[in-house]
Parts: structure tokens; C-alpha cells; sequence
């Protein structure tokens, strides 16, 4: 079941009101979109962009069953990355937003249903693109799979990869165990780099409570969708759409996307064009971790346009 991350604190630094405009780039499976709507009614709309065309026609498909509801008509579906934000606010003539969210993490439906590679726990072919419709923003056939890193790329790149995305201790020992294996065999599917990566770490570290498979394939998923220069791209694009005092809220599960959000926000502070909220990063209660423990990386930052 999805559990949306900090959804109390993220509507306490949105601060929805009545008939007010917002922006899900990452709509995923709605959690925070719906929380969003009970709060902006009755005319408050939400723009939601959900990459996935997968997951954005099985959400068509849900909003159109709700029964005895005005609500299909304040959400806005579109199937695109966040990286068009402009285009698609100008395309859908949606104004005045007065705030965005950007959840940058994988839904419980990339992990235990999109088939796609995303999580060591399931035999599935190495993929790990979010899929984007290919009449839109790119021909996804052309982008590069965890497949073809781990099997084409260099030792050096592969370690490079999983040394600066994943922050992973023993990036060289798996990087050469990755090239020696896929000497001998093709590697096809998660859990074949799953022994891999056993094979090739301590004993020690495969008693650790995080996974020791976890890094390598965060590394591997954010190198497959350009996902940290992503963000660097959309930031600048969503203060620029939001209107005066809008607020800008983005959690990360990431210290490098952590450290994106709070360059910029600390950049566009000295400019005199936002005021930041968080100083530094909120977290999850326990509580929460205890329900979800895919939210205890989460990391919230929240700054207004000034």
C-alpha cells in the first residue's frame, strides 16, 4: 500500500487554502494530491505530472471511478517529466499556482509493480527507466538501461557511477566483480547483481540493517534517469512559474539531491528571491518510520517567493 512521505508536514509548508492552484511534478500515486485537494476546495485545482505512462493511465482509471465527485475536474493528469514544467504550465494555461511539490523518490508501484528492475526483492529484467510516452517528451527506446550500464559500461565509469550516486563504500570491489562476471554470463536481472554484489562485499556488510544491495542499485536507477540534473533543471523552472509568496516544497531521500535543493535554495536566498522556511532538512517522526520505513531518508526543505 502507498504511503505518502511527510504528507502532515507537507501540507503544513504548502499551506493549502480554499480555491488555491497547485503543482504535483511527481504525482506518483496521488497521496499528497489528494491531501492537497481536501484542502483547496471547492474550485482549487491540482496540475499533476507523473512520468510513468504506465502508472499515469492506471491513475486516469481511478480518478474516473470515483463516485458522485466534482474532483475529476480540478485535477489535471499529464504524462511528462518534470524537467517540461514550463511547457506544460503554459500548455494547460495554469495559473496562479501557489505552490509545488516535488517528491523525488520511487513509489511503492515502481518497486512492487512496474516490473521494471527497481528493487533487489523481485527477479525482474534490469530496466529501471521511468517510462515516459514516447509521442512526448523523448523516444524511451533510445534511453540507456541498467542493463546496458552494468554489461557495456567500463570498470571505471561503473565504479564512478556507484561511488558518487549510490555513495557506496565498496564501489571498486563491485565494479570489478560486475566486469568479471558478465565475462562469463550476461547479466540480465536483479538478482543476478544481487550475488554479485554479495559476492563481492564483507560479511559484515551483509548483516547491516540497510540491504548492502541498496546503494548500488539507487546509484544505478538515478544514473539511468539523469535524475540529479534533473532537478538542477526543474528548480530554477518552478520558482520562476510560482506566484508571489508560493511555496516551493521538495523531499529528497538523497545527500546529494539534499544538497541540490539547499545550494539553490541558499543562492536564490541571497538574491533576495525566496525565504527559506526550513534551515535545515525535516525529517520523519519515529512514528512514521515505524509505519513506513521506506520515508526514513526523507528529507523535506521548503522555501516562498518573495
Amino acid at each position: 500500500m502507498h504511503i505518502p512521505v511527510l504528507k502532515k508536514e507537507v501540507i503544513k509548508y504548502l499551506n493549502p487554502k480554499a480555491n488555491e492552484n497547485f503543482i504535483d511534478a511527481t504525482l506518483g500515486e496521488m497521496g499528497h494530491a489528494f491531501a492537497i485537494l481536501e484542502k483547496t476546495g471547492p474550485e482549487g485545482k491540482i496540475l499533476g505530472i507523473e512520468t510513468d505512462i504506465e502508472l499515469y493511465q492506471k491513475l486516469k482509471q481511478r480518478i474516473a471511478k470515483i463516485p458522485n465527485s466534482k474532483i475529476q475536474d480540478r485535477i489535471i493528469l499529464v504524462n511528462d517529466s518534470y524537467i517540461n514544467l514550463k511547457n506544460i504550465v503554459e500548455k494547460y494555461n495554469f495559473k496562479k499556482v501557489n505552490g509545488i511539490l516535488f517528491d523525488i523518490g520511487m513509489s511503492s508501484w515502481d518497486l512492487e509493480e512496474s516490473g521494471r528492475g527497481f528493487s533487489f526483492q523481485r527477479n525482474e529484467p534490469l530496466d529501471m527507466r521511468y517510462k515516459i510516452n514516447i509521442q512526448q517528451s523523448f523516444r524511451e527506446d533510445y534511453q540507456v538501461k541498467a542493463e546496458d550500464i552494468v554489461n557495456h559500461w567500463s570498470k571505471e565509469e561503473i565504479e564512478k557511477i556507484l561511488r558518487e550516486y549510490g555513495e557506496e563504500k565498496f564501489s571498486k570491489k563491485i565494479a570489478r566483480a560486475i566486469i568479471g562476471q558478465r565475462k562469463i554470463k550476461f547479466i540480465r536481472n536483479t538478482f543476478q547483481l544481487k550475488e554479485i554484489i554479495k559476492d563481492a562485499v564483507p560479511f559484515w556488510y551483509q548483516r547491516r540493517k540497510i540491504h548492502f544491495a541498496t546503494k548500488t542499485f539507487q546509484a544505478l536507477r538515478i544514473a539511468v534517469n539523469d535524475e540529479l540534473n534533473n532537478l538542477r533543471t526543474a528548480l530554477p523552472l518552478a520558482l520562476e512559474i510560482l506566484g508571489e509568496q508560493g511555496a516551493l516544497v521538495v523531499i529528497s531521500f538523497h545527500s546529494l539531491e539534499d544538497k541540490i535543493v539547499k545550494n539553490f535554495f541558499r543562492e536564490k536566498a541571497k538574491e533576495n528571491l525566496i525565504r527559506i522556511l526550513t534551515e535545515k532538512p525535516v525529517v520523519p517522526e519515529k512514528e512514521e518510520i515505524e509505519k513506513n520505513y521506506r520515508a526514513r531518508s526523507a528529507m523535506l526543505r521548503c522555501a516562498n517567493k518573495i
